[in-house]
């Protein structure tokens, strides 16, 4: 990721007081679980922000999902929150919720779970946001959410030493295995690079291990249980890590407020190691994310 973490972003014409006032954001999808906490860490500090919520979803109850019906409820008490109805394949309703934003957390997942038939879907999603933002002059950074998953699978997962931030998933080996949440995280995470490099977007992503919060089973299932494909295998291997949503949240927000950042950021609180725990305990490297959560206060 040498070009990654070299590109600098252009800048907005507007809202470029990031340090000095906080700024209008954009959360985008802000009904998925890490995109709701996203939007309460942005909400807390004092953010005006856009909640863009996707009009889909097997989760539903009369059309409407339990997440959008808190953000719905948050909306009547918080004056500094607007909801918006998006589809991530209707370009033109990104760019309406993008609109007066300086930045966009995209935090996008399959409300019908992750099947090799409901990938492409992901990866077009994740097109079309990057483009949006690349057509909208105001927007000065995007943090995209990925996961640990993009990187960590390949036939000789045993035989690296190091798995870091330059660390991609191979995409042959994730198909062979049915591995496709870590597909479709793996190729919309590579499409939103290829893109935003191609536009010259500032853009960072946050590769998250398995994400843990309260009733996160309740609000997440079908994201976790996709996740943990493969996770005997993970085990074995040292590379099973898990973060909670709450610093995975923080984590997002300092990766925005900090202009130093670039490139991918791998975080988790925790490995879950084999009995070998001094043979894998530092397979998983995170010095780039050590360095943002030091340096960045609040």
């Amino acid at each position: 990721l040498q070009k990654q973490e070299g590109k600098r972003g252009k800048k907005g014409k507007g809202n470029t007081n990031m340090e000095d006032e906080q700024p209008t954001v954009c959360v985008l999808d802000a009904s998925t679980y890490v995109g709701f906490w996203i939007l309460k860490g942005l909400l807390s500090r004092g953010y005006t922000v856009h909640a863009a919520v996707q009009k889909n979803g097997k989760l539903s109850f009369a059309g409407v999902t339990e997440m959008e019906r808190k953000i719905r409820d948050m909306e009547r008490e918080e004056e500094r929150l607007v909801v918006f109805s998006v589809d991530v394949l209707d370009y033109h309703s990104i760019l309406v919720a993008l609109k007066g934003c300086c930045a966009l957390f995209c935090s996008l997942d399959n409300p019908d779970g992750y099947e090799d038939t409901t990938i492409d879907l992901e990866v077009r999603g994740a097109i079309n946001v990057v483009e949006a933002c690349a057509q909208t002059e105001s927007i000065e950074k995007i943090v995209f959410s990925s996961s640990l998953t993009a990187a960590i699978w390949k036939e000789n997962i045993c035989s690296e030493k190091d798995i870091d931030e330059r660390s991609w998933s191979d995409q042959e080996f994730c198909r062979k295995s049915k591995l496709w949440y870590a597909l479709a995280k793996t190729l919309s995470e590579q499409a939103a690079w290829a893109l935003a490099m191609d536009r010259m977007l500032n853009m960072v992503s946050i590769n998250a291990g398995l994400v843990l919060g309260p009733a996160v089973t309740q609000q997440n299932p079908l994201s976790t249980m996709a996740y943990l494909q493969g996770a005997a295998q993970m085990y074995e291997n040292g590379v099973l890590a898990y973060v909670y949503v709450d610093f995975l949240a923080d984590v997002h927000i300092r990766a925005f407020k900090d202009r130093s950042t670039c490139g991918r950021y791998f975080c988790f609180n925790q490995m879950v190691n084999t009995e070998e725990e001094a043979a894998y305990a530092e397979r998983l490297r995170t010095k780039k994310l050590d360095k943002l959560v030091e340096g960045t206060a609040y």
